[in-house]
C-alpha cells in the first residue's frame, strides 16, 4: 500500500470468527489474533515471551470464507492495514480501537498443511451466501495449539 499503513501478522486466532451482514447485506467477520514474540535475554540467556491481541475486521466474500474455514487456534498469516473506530455507549462515553482490516488472509503452512478450494466469481447481484461455492480450506492448527488452553502455544521463532 501506498500510503504507508500496512501490517503484516502471523498468529493464532483466539476466538472463532463471528460473521455480521450490516443493513445493505454486506458480510462483516471479526475474529481475535494472538501474536507471540519469543527472544532470548542477553544478559540471563533466559527466553522471554510477549503476546499483542488484535482484532481482525474481514469484508465480502472474505468475511464469508473466513466464518468457515477459520477456528479458534489456526495459525494465520493477516496483511492489511489499522484503522481506528470510535463510537459513542448507551451512556454517553466515547470510546475508540484499532483494528486490523484484513486485506489478504491464509493459513500459515509453517505447521500444518491445508486444502484450498477456488470460489467461483460471484456476479453483482449476488446476495450474501448468494451463488458461491464455499472455500474449503481447513487451516490444522499445530498440536502444541490444539489444546483448549494452548490456544497461541509456544513457539521457538527467531526475533525480527
Amino acid at each position: 500500500m501506498s500510503n504507508g499503513n500496512s501490517v503484516t501478522l502471523v498468529g493464532n486466532v483466539t476466538r472463532d470468527p463471528e460473521l455480521r451482514f450490516t443493513p445493505n447485506g454486506q458480510a462483516t467477520a471479526s475474529f481475535g489474533l494472538a501474536v507471540n514474540r519469543r527472544w532470548q535475554n542477553r544478559q540471563t540467556q533466559e527466553w522471554e515471551e510477549a503476546t499483542s491481541f488484535f482484532d481482525v475486521v474481514c469484508w465480502r466474500e472474505m468475511a464469508e470464507n473466513v466464518s468457515e474455514t477459520l477456528t479458534r487456534g489456526a495459525r494465520v498469516i493477516v496483511t492489511g492495514r489499522l484503522e481506528q473506530r470510535s463510537w459513542e455507549t448507551a451512556e454517553g462515553d466515547k470510546r475508540s480501537k484499532v483494528e486490523v482490516v484484513a486485506d489478504e488472509l491464509g493459513p500459515s503452512l509453517r505447521w500444518a498443511t491445508a486444502q484450498v478450494v477456488k470460489n467461483e466469481r460471484r456476479g453483482p447481484d449476488s446476495g450474501p451466501g448468494g451463488g458461491s461455492a464455499r472455500s474449503a480450506t481447513h487451516a490444522s492448527a499445530p498440536p502444541a495449539a490444539q489444546g483448549a488452553g494452548e490456544a497461541f502455544g509456544s513457539y521457538d521463532e527467531e526475533p525480527f
